[in-house]
């Protein structure tokens, strides 16, 4: 099983019907999993015939090419580069290829899913480091001695936003960790955290195809997998080679919207300002010529995840709706929204006789840090869930899963946690507490006393997280 406690869930002392409740939201949430592994998206948008390297419907004649050079980085591009590089080695063996990528520390890596030339460099995620800095130097340098007749490949995926730093001059790597750190802790959502890390990067929104570009022109390919809310190019990993559709005025708007410009590091507010002042310090926008020979491809996201759920759940015979790939804003508020959600639901079910509901939603929610316990986004909604929830006498089967399918979420180890009808039952059995934990953001601490938190250790996937509610008449 890919979740490990999944026995520990099941087997509790809970009713038979609650029981195949949890059975069939666990194996829904690792059918998920396999669906968006790095591996299956990298095979089923790439193909190699005659010499072609075929993807999606675009063709690269490889007989064109002296070299493919591999860089990039994110939490599943490990997983990528293993994929492409046994794709491209078995198929076309007379073709050099060279690359480095950056990958978090602690991630894991079975033989089969370490490449066999493509180096690998550790970094640190979601806070930048010295490391991450060291090998996207590295990967300049080998863009640097690029020819125009080389291919170069860029794997991208989320968590590339911190895990490819390149600080524009003055800026050191301790402040750059500084702004993220603060950013993080503002309650920003990803779009504005990527917008600032964008104009303080001179890799990121689009600097790398226009590195590319000005140093030799050769071809420039980026394999994306998507972790953000709505599939924007521009905000996955902050685009290192997409055009930049956001502004230096805006990134000063939302530093100005969270009361962060007086905070930042001088530095950092310097390049900020002095970029709103002088338009041509822009990042490189969608009439840039550093785009002419460069290609962007989508070949994952969680709609990869989201498909495999409504055929798992037919095949359940539960009536399936997908009811949002749009979610967003403050975890424990979103809490409220699903409260309401469920009530809906079950009077829908009650008038129209429905034996059984799965509604699913995708998207990422953010917490605003204001303790210091351990936990995550999904895990802090399903608390504040609970809490509203808590004084309920609640009779019906129900279920909700909240769930980051890269396998860990904030500072803890878990990737979400479920809360069903017995769930509420036993935080009045044990006298908890949900409020005291939601206080300090220790929502972790929490589902593990009730044996709830999901374990999967890091999965290598990287896209939206997941939120199932499973309601039975």
């Amino acid at each position: 099983m890919i979740i490990k406690n999944f026995s520990q869930i099941i087997n509790k002392d809970i009713s038979v019907k609650q029981k195949k409740l949890r059975k069939i939201a666990l194996i829904a949430l690792e059918k998920a999993i396999e669906s968006v592994k790095p591996k299956n998206l990298i095979q089923n948008a790439i193909k190699i015939r005659d010499n072609n390297l075929i993807i999606q419907n675009d063709i690269y004649d490889l007989n064109n090419y002296e070299k493919i050079i591999f860089i990039g980085g994110g939490k599943a591009t490990a997983q990528m580069a293993t994929a492409l590089e046994a794709i491209i080695s078995e198929n076309f063996e007379k073709l050099s290829y060279e690359g480095m990528i950056n990958i978090p520390e602690g991630l894991e890596l079975n033989e089969k899913d370490q490449p066999k030339k493509i180096l690998i460099n550790y970094a640190t995620h979601p806070l930048p480091n010295e490391k991450g800095l060291r090998g996207v130097k590295n990967m300049i340098k080998l863009l640097d001695n690029a020819k125009e007749t080389d291919l170069i490949i860029t794997l991208i995926s989320g968590g590339g936003s911190a895990l490819l730093p390149l600080p524009k001059e003055p800026i050191t790597i301790d402040e750059l960790r500084t702004v993220n750190l603060l950013l993080l802790e503002s309650g920003a959502n990803i779009h504005e955290i990527n917008t600032i890390r964008k104009h303080l990067s001179a890799f990121k929104g689009g600097n790398l195809a226009r590195k590319v570009h000005e140093s030799s022109g050769a071809t420039l390919v980026s394999l994306i997998i998507s972790d953000v809310v709505g599939d924007d190019l521009d905000s996955i990993a902050s685009g290192p080679t997409v055009p930049d559709g956001s502004t230096y005025e805006k990134a000063l708007d939302i530093l100005n919207k969270y009361n962060l410009l007086n905070q930042i590091p001088p530095s950092a507010k310097q390049i900020l300002e002095e970029g709103n002042a002088k338009k041509s310090l822009e990042n490189p926008k969608s009439n840039d010529p550093c785009f002419k020979n460069t290609n962007n491809y989508l070949i994952g996201s969680v709609k990869s995840a989201i498909k495999t759920l409504q055929k798992y759940f037919s095949q359940k015979t539960f009536e399936i709706e997908y009811y949002s790939d749009q979610i967003t804003g403050e975890a424990k508020d979103y809490a409220e929204f699903l409260y309401e959600l469920i009530l809906n639901k079950r009077k829908e079910i009650m008038q129209n006789k429905v034996e059984k509901l799965a509604l699913i939603g995708s998207g990422e929610l953010t917490v605003t840090i204001k303790g210091n316990g351990i936990g995550g986004r999904n895990q802090e909604m399903l608390l504040s869930l609970i809490n509203k929830m808590k004084d309920e006498d609640i009779i019906y089967p129900f279920l909700v899963l909240g769930a980051n399918l890269d396998g860990i979420e904030g500072n803890s180890k878990a990737m979400g946690a479920l809360v069903d009808n017995e769930v509420i039952n036993d935080v009045k059995k044990k006298e908890l507490h949900p409020k005291l934990f939601l206080e300090t953001n220790d929502s972790n601490t929490f589902f593990r006393k009730l044996g709830l938190e999901i374990l999967t250790g890091p999965t290598g996937c990287n896209v939206n997280d997941i939120i199932l509610v499973l309601l039975e008449n």
